[in-house]
This record gives C-alpha cells, structure tokens and sequence, in this order.
C-alpha cells in the first residue's frame, strides 16, 4: 500500500485496499490525522486490514512493548488504541467488519488496556506500600473494576466514555514499612489507573472514564469496601442505579462474589412491573435536559434515539430478570431477541426495533469517525452532513434523513406502546368511571350511591357497596404507602365497572375487592394490573367464575402474569416444550434445592392457571382438562427425578433406573384442579447399594411434591397403594412387585391396577410394569367369588363416607361414581382373559362402550352409564370449582341418572349385591 499522499493524488489506478483507505479518509478526517501522526500505522494497517481485532492480539502487541514507568504505560496503552481504532474504522466504512465487530473490538480494547495497566500499576504501588491486607481474612485484597453502561454490555462505541466503579473485598491496612490503610490504598490505585487511560498526552487518550456511577456518585470514595456497596444499594440504591447495574459486570481483577452480592439488588425474585412507572420517570428527567439542551438532534437521547431502544429491552430485564435468569444477559441485541423467543414483544417489533438499533449505532459510530469525539448529535456543516450520508451508503444528506425519520418514528411508536400511562382512555370510556371513582371516594353516598350501584347492574346494590367500602375503612388500606393507595384507588373503580358486566356482579366485585386487598401489600401486583387494565377484565372473569380460581389467585398472584398474553393463556399446550422448558429452568437452578422447588410449584401453578383460564372460559372439554392436568403431573414427576438423582450423595450411576407408576385419577387420566397423587416407585436395578439409593429417591420425591414451600405445595401424596400398604416399603424392585402382584394381592389392590400406568422416569421398567400389568389383570378368576370380594369393598368404601343430609353424594351414594368405577373395574377382572382390549387404560367411558360392544353388558344401558358418568364428573368438577369440598345435588337433578346406574349394577352383580 502506497503512502495516504500518494493515494489521494488524482487519477490514480488505487488496489482495493487503496480504495478501502480513500473511502474511509473520505468519511474520517480523523483517519487522515491518525495515519500523517506514526509512519509504522499504514504499513501496520496494510498487513492486516483483512483481519479483525481480538483480545489476544492486542494482548500480544502490548507484550512486546517496554513498560517501566507511568509515561511508557500511558505511551503503550495510546499507541495500542491508535493501531485499534486505524483498522477497526477503515473496515467497518468498507463493510469488512460490522456494528458487532466494533462493539466487540472496543469492548475488548477497555478490558485489555485496563487489565494490562492495572498488572503494572499494582506491584509499583505495592512496592512502596506493601501489600493490602483483609482485617477479617488475613488475605491480600484484590482490585475489582466494574464496567458499567456499554462496556459492561459489551456495547462500547469508539470514542466512549468508559463508567466505571472501582471495589475491593475488605477493609485494613497494608503491610509495607509505610503501611497505610486499604481505602487509602486502592484509592490510590484507582487514581493512577484513571490516569493511565483517560489522561491526554502527546500521544492522545485511551477511554475518557467517567466515575459518576459510583456510590453517591462525584462525592463519593473513589474506591469502595463490598460490604459498603452492599449497605448502600440495600438502603439507598435508587432506580436509576438499578437500571444501570443491569449490565454492569467485573471486567478488572477477580470478581471475588461481587455480581452474586449485588444480583438482588437488581433483579427482584418477584415480577416487578414498578419498573414500568421508574423507567417512565428517568425518561422524563432525559428528556428534560434533551430540551433544555436543545438536544433533540441527539440519536442517543432524542426523540427515537438507542436509549428508547435500551430502555424497552431492559424495562423487561428489570420486570422479569429475578423470576428468569436467562433475561440477565448483557448487550441489547441479545436481550431483544429473548423478547422475541419469550413472546414477550411481538415478532415485528422485535425486526424494526433491531433493524431501528443497528441503523442509529452504526450513525453514532460514523459520527464519532468524524474527529474522534464523543458525540450523537447530527452535523450542522454541509461537509461533515456528506460524510455522514457517505458513510451510511447514501447519495444525499436527504436521502439518508428520510431513513433515520422512518427508523426514529418507529422506535418512538414502540416506545409509547411499552411505556404508554396506564389507563389513557377516550373521554367516552372515562365519563362512566367518574361515577365508580366517585363511589370509591366516598363523593357520593346514601342512596344515591347505591342506586349508581344498582343503574350498574348490581343485583344487592346496598350490601355489595357496604363489604366495599368496608376496605376503604380499613388498617391495611389506610397505612398502604402513597403510591400504592394511588394504584389502588384506581384498580377499584376499574373492578366496579368490569365485574357490573359479569353474570354474578356481586360476587364478581367482592372476590376482585378482596383479591386486590389481599396482594396490595405488594406493590409489584398492583403496579401490573395498573399497567394492565385489560388483565383486571380477565381477572375479574374468572373469580367471578370461580371461587376457588379466586383463592387460587389469592394465594399464587405471580399467576397474574399469566393474563398479559392471552395468546399463550388460551393457546393449546406443547407439553413435549413444557417438559423441555421445566428442565431447562430447575438445571439453570442447579445446586440450589429450594429454589428448585419453588420454580417446579411456579411452573405447575401457571400451568393450571393456564388451564382454568380456559375451563372458565368454556374452552376446554372436561376430559380434555382432565389430560392437560395428568400430562402437567408427568412432566412435574419426571422433571423431578431428573432434578434429584444428581443430587444424592451415594447415586452409583448416572441415570436412575426408577420409575413412577400412577393409580386413581392420575393413572386413569382423570385429575382435577386439586387431585392429590396416588403413585408408587420401582426400579430395576441390581447393584447391592440400589434399594437404600432409591428409596432415598423415592422419599427425596415425596419431599419435593409434598413439602409446602413459600410457593405452595406441588400436589398431596397417597402412597398406599405400594406393595404391603403404609407397612411396606417406599421403594419396590420390579421383581418384588410382580411377585406380591401374582402371589400376594388383594383383590381390590388388582382393582386399583385396573386404572394403573407408567408416568414417569425409566421407560423400560415402564413397559415391564405395564407387562405385569396386563398379566395380572389377565389372571383368571372365578367369578362368583370375584363379584362377592367387589361388593363387600363397595359396602365398606360406603359405610366410611355416610351421607346423612338430603342431597346426593355424586361420588360415593349408590348409584354414584364410584359405582360405576367398580362396576369397570370388575367387569375388566372377570373378562380381560377373554377379552385382553379390556386391559388398555383407557377410562371408565370408553370402557364402558367396549364392555357393551363386546355384549358382556348391555349396550344400551353402558352407552347411557357412560353419558350419567361424564355428566357426574362434570357437575362435580363444576361444584369445586365454586369451592365445595363435597360434590352434592339434589336427587331429583341427577334422578334418571342414578337409576340408570343402579340398573347396570343389579345386572352386573345381581345376588352378590
């Protein structure tokens, strides 16, 4: 490559790479200085412009370089930069390298140039002082710098400012003849470090550093101790800080549980939608300095600019980073995607707000090209606007114009979408609700009031107002801090207008009423539903629907979450992507059991709130749900083992050979909402150790399904249904369960087999229980007295559930459910020599119809038992989700039913009953 003077001498035939170095003179006039300042820069640039950055490289160069003082530090850390930032800008003008190689490249240079000054700078600052000591661990201290902003992100522009915050572990002193104390130490070193990166010399600046992001910001220690880190964003730590900590990461020095300690300082264990009504607030502060500077051609902080981008992305980061680690990434662009994969923007916004980011990174670039200076203000000359246009691929400064305005009015429009005020409706939807407020309010009251309560449509107007208000007068209410009574105060009228459009309007109010009191106490709640009106309307459809769905919020309101995208909430599951999902999430937890535990329960009650959502909604068939619910326990039982095995101490394989069966509802596909699991564990293992490990599994995964948790409980257990009952052992081999099934069974023990299957674990000891299975159910027996043990276990289940009231018991009165179940179940024992399809699980209805196609009973009367035994299941399942713990009707409902019931039965058992 010929000399820049040659190059820029007219019509001269240029080599490619000659091109590339005119074009980029053509945009930089920082390129022309930079290559006229060093005679060995240009010779340098020809051999490797082809070639990107990386931190080894650059690592390599300063290796080769003498380093003894202060002055050759700063000289070798500078002539590292110019060489840097020659390539970095002459590729990316060209298209060699993109916006990821300059953030990446520039990142590394901040990391590189600040580690290498800080392995000189220490020892000479040791020597003269001694080392610095831990007045707890007796240890040398260690300097930990913190990148914060772009740099954390890996984001840096080329001529950034670099935010860093400077710590170490421990205070003391060090241990030199001039000892001194470590705050005095690092303080030091911090401002010799600063020095050697941002001082101007004759050979320029490496980064300008910017230390206002520390602790109490300019007034602040220079250096600070963890433990006063911890104390200050545990007592003082503001939004603002929180925000800014979301990239921030050690990019100097051994991190020595730094990011661990501050983690929860950022991230929330709980959805924190406050974040919302924060980020809106620091958006309003910029842009009042973004008008009182007359900045409103700034593309970073103006209208449209990268910070709206930064501030959509991380706006989801702070909401839902504590609840899901794979959201605490770093760079933008990464944390966009996720939005994308989590359905948490849409596709499209997604496209143009990355599209949008790109475009306005690469102008920032190409701006800061210009002179090397820190700037995102658009030029006001005519000479560095055709530059710019240049360098951005554009014929004229009007037509590269025309596509930032396309790319800013977008960000923008997203912008307001995400951040828009809650509750900005038309003057038409806000003239009814002046009436609710004013209820609320107390500015009406007396008759008045209660007949705007009943112009509502409130069928007990006055009563309904009255338990209301009650909350109004309320301890908790009246001591809820400001801003919450404020959220409050607007969720209510809200909830009076919605639930007026409910079937059961009173009801609806009350159970809204009392769900809103009783998560008030958490701010992050009500600042979701003041952010989402429209999730108010669907909670207040479904506890008007369900009283038990309305204590099921109230107890796990995370699940409010749940309403803010109905396409997921009323989509049909993937459970194979479920199972997936709930793995990916307790091995990202890994080592950390109660955390583990409390995200199965998150999971599964997401899950189930999913479902009723469509339950309530009249979606979802009964059997239909009753799948969804048995599939969500196979996948939570599997899930489990494969959480639990690694973690036991005297496991002597890799992978368990364990198995979950399911009897009563869970085998037979038939759970509700609040089915208990009747389960029993096997293995198939012959290693001398196997029964103790796996019955330390077996107890280790009732612990994890059974123990109550601050999340709640996964599901109550019935294990007695194992070989020998409560007496037996937890854990059975695969042989001494066969064995106990041929030789020593009950035969209510073979019923119960009859609705029995593999759920969960090793699927081979799945097929060979459900070989042992179809053996058993096989086995002939005399009839006669397989009839006489089926009716005495009937007359015993009825003795210990008397009905004394006048309603009928739809599971357990003569002629309920569980006459039905024993009349499959007998059938199934008696004739499945004969008839082996009898063996497949597949329900009590279908069975029912194989039973008649096969004309063991009558096919008539088995259809009409079919369709009486749905209609029992779903009139029970209906009386539970309105709370009742007994599923009672009265006879004359359910009467032709009851009777059809009967009549199969007395043909079935005849004189045995």
């Amino acid at each position: 490559m010929r000399t820049l003077s040659q190059i820029l001498q007219p019509d001269t035939a240029l080599s490619t790479d000659e091109e590339y170095l005119l074009h980029a003179t053509k945009c930089s006039p920082f390129i022309a200085r930079l290559i006229n300042s060093d005679a060995e820069l240009l010779p340098e640039l020809a051999a490797s412009l082809h070639s990107a950055w990386s931190a080894a490289e650059m690592q390599a160069w300063l290796a080769q370089q003498e380093v003894v003082d202060d002055a050759s530090l700063k000289r070798a850390l500078r002539k590292l930069r110019q060489r840097v930032m020659l390539r970095l800008i002459v590729r990316d003008l060209n298209g060699l390298g993109g916006l990821d190689e300059v953030m990446v490249v520039v990142s590394a240079l901040a990391e590189v140039t600040l580690q290498y000054a800080l392995q000189h700078l220490t020892p000479w600052l040791e020597a003269q002082y001694g080392e610095p000591i831990g007045e707890e661990s007796g240890e040398r201290q260690h300097f930990t710098v913190v990148g914060m902003g772009k740099l954390g992100g890996h984001e840096l522009n080329v001529s950034s400012d670099i935010d860093l915050i400077f710590a170490f572990a421990e205070d003391g002193e060090t241990n030199g003849a001039k000892a001194i104390g470590n705050v005095e130490f690092f303080t030091r070193l911090a401002k010799r470090l600063i020095a050697a990166i941002d001082e101007i010399t004759e050979d320029g600046f490496v980064f300008r550093v910017d230390m206002r992001l520390r602790p109490y910001g300019s007034e602040g220690p220079l250096a600070c101790s963890f433990a006063m880190l911890e104390e200050y964003y545990q007592n003082q730590g503001r939004e603002w800080e929180r925000y800014a900590w979301i990239k921030g990461r050690v990019v100097a020095g051994p991190d020595q549980g730094l990011s661990q300690m501050l983690r929860p300082f950022v991230f929330r264990k709980y959805l924190d939608f406050g974040a919302f009504a924060s980020m809106r607030d620091l958006k309003v502060q910029i842009q009042r300095d973004v008008n009182r500077r007359d900045m409103h051609d700034n593309i970073k902080l103006g209208r449209g600019g990268i910070r709206e981008v930064e501030f959509i992305a991380q706006v989801f980061q702070l909401i839902r980073g504590g609840r899901d680690a794979s959201l605490q990434v770093k760079p933008t662009l990464s944390v966009l995607q996720l939005l994308d994969e989590k359905g948490l923007l849409p596709t499209s916004a997604v496209q143009e707000l990355r599209a949008a980011y790109i475009f306005l990174r690469n102008l920032e670039h190409r701006l800061q090209y210009l002179e090397d200076t820190q700037t995102q203000d658009l030029p006001v000359n005519d000479e560095s606007r055709q530059r710019i246009a240049l360098g951005m691929g554009y014929a004229t400064w009007q037509d590269f114009l025309n596509v930032l305005e396309r790319h800013r009015s977008v960000v923008q429009r997203h912008f307001e979408e995400v951040f828009s005020e809650p509750g900005e409706d038309s003057q038409a939807e806000q003239a009814p609700r002046q009436s609710e407020a004013a209820l609320w309010k107390r500015l009406v009251e007396g008759e008045e009031a209660v007949g705007i309560m009943a112009q509502l449509g409130y069928q007990e107007p006055a009563d309904t107002l009255r338990k209301l208000l009650s909350l109004h007068d309320s301890p908790r209410y009246k001591q809820l801090p400001e801003l919450s009574r404020q959220r409050f105060d607007t969720l209510i009228p809200l909830a009076i207008r919605e639930a007026a459009q409910e079937p059961k309007p009173d009801q609806a109010l009350i159970r809204v009423a009392d769900l809103l009191d009783s998560i008030c106490r958490r701010a992050s709640y009500l600042a979701l539903l003041a952010e989402y009106p429209s999730a108010l309307t669907l909670v207040t459809r479904i506890v008007g629907a369900s009283p038990w769905l309305a204590q099921y919020l109230t107890q796990h309101p995370i699940l409010l979450d749940e309403l803010l995208d109905t396409r997921n909430l009323y989509a049909a599951p993937d459970f194979a992507a479920m199972h997936a999902d709930l793995e990916q999430r307790l091995t990202s937890l890994s080592g950390d059991v109660e955390r583990q535990m409390d995200e199965m329960r998150h999971f599964k009650h997401a899950a189930v709130f999913r479902f009723a959502a469509k339950d309530v909604a009249g979606e979802l068939a009964l059997e239909t749900l009753s799948d969804y619910l048995s599939a969500l326990a196979d996948i939570i039982l599997d899930v489990a083992i494969k959480a639990i095995w690694p973690g036991l101490r005297h496991r002597h394989r890799d992978e368990p050979l364990f198995a979950i069966i399911g009897y009563g509802k869970l085998g037979g596909k038939e759970l509700g909402y609040a089915s208990d699991l009747d389960i029993i564990f096997l293995y198939d293992d012959d290693a001398p150790e196997a029964g103790e490990v796996y019955a330390k599994l077996g107890q280790r995964v009732n612990t994890w399904l059974s123990s109550m948790t601050s999340a709640g409980m996964l599901y109550e257990t019935d294990m007695q249904l194992r070989p020998d009952g409560a007496s037996g052992l937890l854990v059975s081999s695969v042989q001494a369960f066969e064995t106990y099934q041929q030789e020593k069974a009950w035969v209510w023990e073979h019923q119960a087999l009859t609705r029995a299957r593999f759920c969960a674990g090793n699927q081979q000891i799945g097929a060979t229980f459900e070989r042992i299975r179809d053996s058993v159910l096989r086995q002939p027996r005399e009839q006669q007295a397989l009839a006489a043990e089926v009716v005495s276990m009937r007359h015993k289940m009825h003795q210990a559930h008397p009905n004394h009231g006048e309603l009928f018991d739809l599971k357990h009165d003569r002629g309920g459910i569980v006459d039905v179940e024993f009349i499959v179940q007998y059938l199934v024992l008696a004739y499945a020599p004969q008839y082996p399809e009898l063996t497949r699980n597949l329900g009590n209805i279908a069975l029912l119809d194989i039973l008649g196609s096969l004309q063991l009973i009558d096919a008539v009367l088995a259809h009409e038992v079919a369709q009486v035994y749905r209609d029992y299941r779903r009139r029970q399942h209906a009386i539970r989700l309105q709370g009742d713990q007994k599923a009672r009707v009265p006879l004359a409902e359910v009467e032709q039913g009851v009777l059809a019931v009967r009549r199969l039965w007395q043909q079935v058992f005849g004189a045995a009953s």
